[in-house]
């Protein structure tokens, strides 16, 4: 199974950049992570590195199983909150987490998630499934209420936090051919409407220059946040995408007399 990605991370308009981006990929299997440091409180940067650098350690052996990779994101967790202790002035430190796994051998995908970083994934050129934000803001939608007025920034779990929950954690997804992926934080997603998405990925060549068409739609908005990538394709999504748009046009033509 090819898999290709490519990864942005940008500073925005803020002092320095509290988003930590990695990844993993061997024979057997791969590991994409996206960890962005709560803001408002000192040591989000650290909680990030924390995070994502303990979370690929962890799985850097060889092969992983899911149940290996859930251990992995809460020894991340664990790992955060044993750095709290020995340093007080960092006690509330804390980050947003979004991985994305693949066991390349079975080709099957799933991922985990705290807070508001978030997984889109693509199928045909769609989006087929995302995760749910941790957010005040995102309780609000669920409950019907779309102009809340909450600080969209107000998160209701993220590692390191003083109300430990759990990350949540996908089923898990049977990859096809042309499988694409976006793992990235607020900073990236807030910009971009789900229709921005499909249509970059239906326009580029590569995973790479999805990334960039899609930057340059942020960068006709305001950047006041650290803005961080992974875009991830499985095989050949380009083609993928192109047959599954050219289908869709055929079907909107009016029948012939």
């Amino acid at each position: 199974m090819n898999i290709a990605f490519a990864v942005t991370s940008q500073q925005g308009e803020r002092h320095n950049n509290q988003d930590r981006v990695g990844h993993l990929l061997n024979d057997r299997n791969a590991c994409f992570v996206v960890c962005d440091g709560v803001a408002g409180l000192p040591g989000g940067e650290q909680a990030a590195h924390i995070a994502c650098d303990t979370l690929l350690d962890t799985l850097a052996g060889g092969a992983f199983s899911i149940q290996q990779s859930r251990e992995a994101v809460e020894k991340s967790a664990r790992a955060i909150y044993e750095a709290q202790q020995i340093n007080p002035k960092l006690q509330r430190m804390s980050t947003t987490l979004a991985a994305l796994f693949i066991d390349r051998a079975q080709q099957l995908a799933w991922w985990a998630h705290a807070g508001d970083s978030r997984i889109y994934h693509f199928r045909r050129g769609y989006l087929h499934q995302v995760t749910r934000d941790h957010s005040l803001v995102q309780r609000m939608r669920d409950a019907g209420y779309e102009n809340s007025g909450i600080n969209s920034n107000l998160l209701y779990n993220a590692l390191g936090a003083e109300a430990m929950r759990e990350a949540s954690y996908s089923e898990v997804t049977t990859l096809e051919d042309g499988d694409a992926f976006l793992v990235c934080s607020d900073g990236f997603w807030l910009h971009l409407a789900v229709p921005e998405m499909e249509q970059a990925l239906r326009m580029v060549n590569s995973c790479q220059e999805w990334l960039i068409l899609m930057q340059q739609a942020i960068d006709r908005a305001r950047k006041n946040d650290n803005l961080s990538a992974v875009a991830v394709w499985v095989g050949s999504p380009q083609e993928t995408t192109l047959l599954q748009s050219l289908a869709d046009s055929a079907r909107l033509l009016p029948p012939r007399d």
